[in-house]
């Protein structure tokens, strides 16, 4: 059953979460801020500092997670179609956020858009490649 949900729901979940506990919530106009602050810092052997932000690391995690979900996109098991229309359920609703939320206007929720669209495209170019292949084969077989 938790095969069929998409991952990339979890990064978008945490920045609902940071978003919500913002004053004002979602209609907060504080949400590029947070996004921004920097968490902590790393000491490069530059001797720079590489300053991480929440931002960074929604965005980091979710193209770990469009990796994996492209990776889980490839199989042709029945899941994989729940999941395709689960992730295109979650576009939608990561595009409506995006345009009518003042919490949700950022590059870091654009970002984490454009991930769960991309993991909506692959799923549907692999599960029609796949098809194909598979119609194709059937037919050579005759």
């Amino acid at each position: 059953m938790f095969a069929a949900l998409p991952l990339l729901a979890l990064p978008v979940l945490a920045y609902n979460l940071a978003a919500l506990t913002l004053a004002g919530g979602f209609a907060s106009q504080e949400a590029t801020i947070r996004m921004t602050e920097p968490l902590f810092t790393v000491a490069m052997n530059s001797t720079a500092q590489w300053p991480v932000t929440l931002g960074d690391l929604l965005l980091l995690a979710g193209l770990v997670v469009l990796f994996i979900e492209l990776l889980k996109s490839t199989t042709s098991r029945r899941t994989a179609i729940v999941n395709h229309a689960l992730s295109m359920l979650l576009f939608v609703a990561c595009l409506v956020e995006f345009l009518l939320a003042p919490a949700f206007a950022t590059s870091t929720f654009f970002l984490l858009t454009v991930m769960v669209l991309l993991d909506v495209l692959a799923g549907f170019i692999v599960t029609i490649v796949s098809a194909r292949r598979d119609v194709d084969f059937g037919q050579d077989a005759l």
